[in-house]
């Protein structure tokens, strides 16, 4: 494990009053690191705020000639990565200390190629709720078709597969995709059933809408190739397992 460098990536578009929360619980990660800051010009003054931290050599800032969205800044931050594996950030979430050792950790003993937590719901003004949202420990392909346990602000992944399987199709759930791709190809992948990810509600993103956000699911196993009674059949557990979540 002391070989590894683990590539922070934190996408930042309309996240000013948050993102500072999540570079910190980035940096105070007592693992070998850097974070990549990728501003996808959302009309802020993000570089000011990195500049907050000034030659902290871990901390990187980039920003895209144009608006890109979600999956194609990561996927161009993965592509600048120097670490061996990759961590994705959401700029309104954050982290508890010693969440990526313990996922070193986790994935050294399995052999897996990615690793996921459980997260805790915090409000959209970051106070903690309680209500906690698990995870197995063991994830397979078959598993994940029924119901994605996997948060992409929990995930650490090794840059090799992230790079094989990049996430595409944004007008879906375009890191539920990789999840997919990557279990078929890799078989399982790990879980941390501790809320090491504090996850911040928000009417405000793309899944914000219930609704919205059940139309794009579908939409996932449609990019998966999968026929339309496939689809149903997968999009019915979706649904049956969304309820529970967050009504149990």
């Amino acid at each position: 494990m002391k070989k590894d460098k683990v590539s922070v990536i934190i996408p930042a578009y309309h996240c000013a009053g948050t993102i500072r929360k999540a570079i910190d619980s980035a940096l105070m990660q007592e693992v070998p690191l850097e974070v990549l800051v990728i501003d996808d010009c959302g009309g802020e003054d993000i570089e000011g705020i990195v500049k907050e931290y000034g030659a902290e050599p871990r901390l990187f800032y980039v920003k895209n000639e144009k608006n890109l969205g979600a999956a194609a800044t990561r996927n161009k931050a993965a592509r600048l990565a120097t670490g061996n594996y990759l961590a994705y950030l959401d700029a309104d979430d954050w982290w508890e200390k010693g969440k990526l050792q313990k996922q070193l950790l986790k994935l050294q003993e399995t052999g897996d190629v990615l690793c996921c937590t459980a997260r805790e719901l915090a409000t959209p003004e970051g106070n903690l709720t309680g209500k906690v949202i698990p995870v197995h420990e063991r994830l397979t392909y078959r598993e994940l078709l029924k119901h994605n346990q996997i948060n992409c602000s929990s995930v650490l992944i090794r840059r090799e597969a992230a790079l094989k399987f990049p996430m595409e199709h944004e007008d879906s759930h375009e890191d539920y995709i990789t999840w997919l791709r990557v279990l078929k190809e890799y078989g399982t992948a790990s879980g941390i059933n501790e809320p090491l990810l504090k996850y911040r509600l928000s009417s405000q993103g793309k899944s914000g809408s219930k609704l919205h956000s059940a139309a794009m699911t579908f939409k996932v196993y449609r990019y998966m190739g999968f026929g339309m009674g496939r689809s149903v059949l997968c999009f019915l557990s979706y649904a049956a397992h969304g309820i529970w979540k967050y009504l149990a």
